[in-house]
């Protein structure tokens, strides 16, 4: 359970935090606990969005890393949890750099704790709706060089991002800072057009006063001018599957997959 830390108001519910409770995680406040709770209770089968959203990004990071791409920034990163970013981009690139943004004072004290001893990994507390000032950040800038490809990552980040925010205009700026051959993965929550997109939005919408389910053609423009790699956006438990059983839901077989699996979709783009 998330405890000592004075400045943050325990009153309020952090979508960091009910993210991180609803993977099994203990930096979370009973508030958290609660709308985690709601989810699990009122919505059961919705905490499959968490789990394939948090494997197709390790998943796409393992494959940015092994396209050579040796610096990494997190937007909206939430708590350090399993498999984080820069343990799964170091395995594969060792002098790999990451750099974590995330609003939320716990994301801040818990990351910098745990990554005292890593001099290749920096988190620094940001809204990723000022990219300008992420950008300006001298964490960033001592660390990134933008001279290089980088993989810029807005893992189930952007669906928090109301229209009248330019999520758009977010992904087009770190468009602009990066050179040729650099990397985007966007993860984001997929309207079905169906009772429980609706009811999970509702809920979303009245407990952060943000949440939107995007359909497929406005989470294609999210990309812009992006080159999209194969298997282009689709539901994250179908991008580029490790087992069996996953690529044997590939394709056609796209129902098997759960109502909850469908409404997160993932997608890997290069500029070109």
């Amino acid at each position: 359970m998330a405890e000592g830390f004075p400045d943050v108001d325990q009153s309020k519910p952090s979508i960091a935090r009910v993210y991180d409770y609803l993977l099994g995680g203990k930096d979370n406040y009973a508030v958290d606990r609660a709308i985690g709770d709601t989810f699990t209770h009122d919505l059961p089968g919705s905490v499959a969005i968490a789990h394939a959203n948090r494997q197709n990004l390790i998943r796409a990071v393992r494959e940015i890393a092994l396209a050579g791409i040796e610096q990494f920034v997190d937007m909206g990163s939430g708590l350090p949890t399993a498999d984080n970013v820069h343990k799964v981009a170091q395995h594969h690139a060792p002098g790999a750099r990451v750099i974590y943004v995330d609003s939320d004072p716990i994301v801040l004290a818990h990351g910098r704790a745990l990554l005292e001893d890593n001099g290749h990994t920096r988190v620094i507390q940001a809204d990723v709706r000022d990219p300008q000032s992420i950008r300006e950040h001298p964490d960033i800038t001592s660390l990134i060089d933008f001279d290089r490809p980088v993989a810029v990552i807005h893992s189930a980040v952007l669906h928090h991002i109301n229209d009248d925010e330019g999520p758009h205009s977010i992904v087009r700026y770190w468009q602009e800072q990066v050179p040729s051959g650099s990397y985007f993965f966007i993860s984001h929550f997929r309207s079905g057009g169906n009772p429980e997109t609706a009811e999970a939005e509702a809920l979303l919408q009245a407990t952060f006063g943000r949440g939107r389910w995007r359909t497929d053609e406005e989470i294609r423009d999210l990309f812009g001018d992006l080159e999209i790699l194969e298997p282009g956006i689709v539901p994250s438990s179908l991008w580029r599957p490790d087992t069996a059983e996953q690529l044997s839901r590939i394709g056609p077989a796209e129902h098997e997959l759960t109502v909850w699996e469908r409404l997160i979709v993932g997608g890997l783009a290069r500029k070109p």
